[in-house]
C-alpha cells in the first residue's frame, strides 16, 4: 500500500490493536515481531526512520565489556548473544570486528573494579592487565558453545609496538577480542519495516506522521507532509519514541519522566595514515578523563568517538567543543597521529534514551532495557507501554519482551519468534566464498551486469541486490555522472519502494552518501532530478529539497558550503 492508501483506509477503520509511536530500532523491531504474528499494527514516525537516537549510534554491535563492572552480567551475556544473532540473521549489514584495548598497567583497576560491583564507587579508574583479562574471560565464557567469534589474546609491549609502531609507546601490552559492527544500521531499520509489511497487509509504517494528542479511547496522528489528522482507536500504544518518550506521553495527557538521555558525537575523518595504523580493527580504550572511547575504520575512512553528556534536548548538534575533544583523543593512542578539522567529512549526534538517574556519571547509567507501563484512566482509555532504555545490540531480545507484553494485553498469542529470522537482505545469504561467488557469477549471468557492478550492488544491499539489479536492467540506465557507483535506476528503485520522501532521507539513511563524505552539490542536483521525476516533485519543490538537504548537512553535520558549491553557509 502506498501512503495515501494507509490515510485512506485510516478513514475508513480507526480501530487498530497496537499503536507503536516512534520509528527507531526498539520501535521498527517490535513492530516487526507484531506483523509476524498477523497482529493488525501501525508504527508512526514524527520524522523519517531511523533519524533519531538509532541513527546516532557508533555502529557498534557489541556486548558492552565495561558493563561487567557493575555488575551488569544478564545485559552482557543477552548482548553477545544477540551480537551473534544479528551476525547471522543479517550477514550483509553485520560484521566481525577485531577490537584492541591499549593498556598502560597491569595492576589499576584492580581494587576498583569490585567496589563499582557492589555499588561503593562510581569514580573512574585505569583498567590494568589484570583486570582486562578477567573481563575478557568472562566475555569469551558467556558465548561459549556458540558459533560465534575467535576468543581474545593478550599481545606484549614488543608485539603490539610492532604492529602499530605510531602506538603510545608508554603501553604494556595490549588486548585484542572480537565484536561486530553495523555498516547500515538505518538500512537494517528499512528492511525490517519491508519485511514486516510484506508478511501482514494489516502491518503499516508511516514516515512524517506525529502523534499530536491523545484523549478517551482515541489518539490523533497528524501527517507532517500536509498537516491533515487522521484519529485512531487503538487497543494498545507502545511508546518507542525514544529520547522523546516523555514528550509523546505527555501530548497524551499523562506527566512521565522516564528519560535522562545522554548526548553522544562521533565524526569520520579521511586519513588514510590513521586508517592504515588500525589494521582493520577497532581500537577501544579509556580516555585520560575516564570516558571509553574508539576509534574504527568506516569502509575507507574512520569512525571517532564518542561524548558522553547529559542532554535535555532530544535532538542536539555535535559542539566545537566535542569535535575538540575527538582530535585530540586520537593522539591519546596514537600521539604522532596528526588529526585535523580538514579531514572531517562527517558529523553526527545523537542522545541516548537512557533511564532517568541521579548517578553522578553518566557512563554509570544501565544500558539495560526495561517496560514502564500507565495503565487506563480517566484521560486514556488504553494502557500505554514505553521503552526505555536499550541498545542496538539488543533490540532485537527488547523488542520480543515488548512484543510479548503488547500481545498478552490484546489477548492475542505467539506463534514464531525473530531469534533465527534473516532481515532483508540477508535471506537466503550465501555463507561461504565459494557459495557467494556462484551467487554472484549467477546474477551476473540473469543481468548481464558486469562482475563490479554486481559486486558492489552485494556489498550495498546483500541478496536484496537481485531485485534491485533486475530492476536496473529493466530499462536505459546509466552511472550517476557526480558518483559513478550508483546508478540512474537504481536511485529509482529506493525512491519507488523505500518511503523516500525527502531528498536527506535517501543521502543519509537509505545509503551511505553523506555519511562517507560524497555528496556535492552536484550530487545534490543529480539525484533530486531523478527523485523529482519518480515522486512528482515539481520545480519548486525540488529546489526546496535541495536547500533544505544542503542545510541539514551543513548545520547538523559539519559539511563545509564549499562542497555543496552553496556561496555561503546556510543559517540554522
Amino acid at each position: 500500500m502506498t501512503r495515501q492508501d494507509v490515510f485512506a483506509a485510516l478513514q475508513k477503520k480507526t480501530d487498530v490493536s497496537v499503536l507503536i509511536v516512534g520509528g527507531g530500532v526498539n520501535g521498527i523491531g517490535t513492530f516487526r515481531d507484531l506483523a509476524l504474528q498477523g497482529v493488525d499494527v501501525l508504527l508512526v514516525e514524527q520524522k523519517d526512520f531511523c533519524s533519531g537516537a538509532s541513527a546516532g549510534s557508533s555502529h557498534m554491535l557489541h556486548g558492552g565489556i565495561r558493563y561487567l563492572e557493575y555488575g551488569e552480567f544478564r545485559l552482557v551475556r543477552e548482548a553477545l548473544t544477540e551480537r551473534n544473532r544479528m551476525l547471522h540473521n543479517a550477514p550483509h549489514y553485520s560484521k566481525p570486528l577485531p577490537t584492541t584495548i591499549p593498556i598502560y598497567s597491569w595492576f589499576s583497576g584492580f581494587l576498583n573494579a569490585p567496589l563499582k560491583f557492589l555499588g561503593l564507587r562510581d569514580k573512574p579508574s585505569e583498567r590494568g592487565a589484570v583486570v582486562i583479562k578477567l573481563g575478557l574471560m568472562l566475555y569469551d565464557w558467556f558465548t561459549r558453545g556458540q558459533q560465534g567469534l575467535p576468543n581474545h589474546r593478550m599481545v606484549g609491549r614488543a608485539e603490539s609496538l610492532d604492529l602499530r609502531p605510531q602506538i603510545n609507546h608508554d603501553i604494556v601490552c595490549t588486548a585484542t577480542y572480537y565484536d561486530a559492527w553495523m555498516p547500515y544500521p538505518e538500512r537494517i531499520c528499512l528492511e525490517m519495516i519491508m519485511d514486516a509489511e510484506a508478511a501482514n497487509s494489516n502491518a503499516h509504517a508511516l514516515n512524517y506522521v506525529s502523534l499530536a494528542s491523545g484523549a478517551g479511547d482515541t489518539v490523533t496522528l497528524k501527517d507532517e507532509l500536509t498537516g491533515s489528522t487522521y484519529n485512531v482507536k487503538p487497543k494498545l500504544v507502545l511508546n518507542a519514541a525514544g529520547p522523546w518518550i516523555d514528550l509523546a506521553n505527555r501530548s497524551m495527557g499523562e506527566q512521565t519522566q522516564f528519560i535522562g538521555g545522554t548526548k553522544g558525537s562521533h565524526i569520520l575523518v579521511d586519513n588514510p595514515e590513521l586508517r592504515e595504523m588500525l589494521l582493520g580493527n577497532e581500537v577501544f580504550f579509556e580516555n585520560k578523563d575516564g570516558r571509553i572511547c574508539l576509534i574504527f575504520p568506516m569502509l575507507d575512512k574512520v569512525i571517532i568517538g564518542t561524548t558522553d553528556i547529559r542532554s535535555d534536548i532530544p535532538d542536539p548538534v555535535c559542539t566545537d567543543e566535542e569535535v575538540d575533544y575527538m582530535i585530540e583523543l586520537v593522539s591519546y593512542v596514537f600521539p604522532t597521529m596528526k588529526i585535523d578539522r580538514s579531514q572531517i567529512v562527517f558529523q553526527f549526534c545523537g542522545v541516548r534514551p537512557l533511564p532517568h538517574s541521579s548517578a553522578s556519571r553518566t557512563g554509570s547509567i544501565s544500558r539495560d532495557h526495561s517496560l514502564r507501563t500507565i495503565e487506563p484512566d480517566d484521560k486514556i482509555r488504553f494502557p500505554v507501554m514505553s521503552l526505555i532504555g536499550g541498545k542496538w545490540t539488543t533490540f532485537r531480545a527488547f523488542s520480543e519482551q515488548a512484543a510479548d507484553a503488547a500481545l498478552q494485553r490484546i489477548g492475542r498469542s505467539r506463534t514464531s519468534n525473530t531469534k533465527n529470522t534473516p532481515i532483508g537482505g540477508g535471506r537466503n545469504y550465501p555463507k561461504t566464498d565459494a557459495a557467494r561467488q556462484q551467487w554472484l557469477a549467477d546474477l551476473q549471468q540473469k543481468t548481464g551486469l558486469s562482475a563490479e557492478r554486481v559486486q558492489t550492488l552485494f556489498e550495498r544491499y546483500g541478496t536484496y541486490a537481485a531485485e534491485i539489479a533486475a530492476f536496473c536492467v529493466a530499462g536505459t540506465d546509466a552511472p550517476l555522472q557526480s558518483q559513478p557507483t550508483y546508478s540512474q535506476r537504481e536511485i529509482a528503485f529506493l525512491a519507488q519502494h523505500e518511503k523516500i520522501v525527502h531528498l536527506d532521507d535517501l543521502l543519509l539513511r537509505r545509503s551511505l552518501l553523506a555519511m562517507l563524505g560524497l555528496v556535492t552539490g552536484s550530487l545534490l542536483i543529480e539525484v533530486a532530478d531523478i527523485l523529482a521525476k519518480e515522486l512528482g516533485w515539481d520545480e519548486n519543490r525540488r529546489e526546496q529539497e535541495i536547500e533544505n538537504a544542503a542545510k541539514i548537512l551543513q548545520t547538523r553535520h559539519g559539511v563545509s558550503a564549499d562542497r555543496l558549491q552553496i556561496a555561503a553557509p546556510i543559517s540554522a
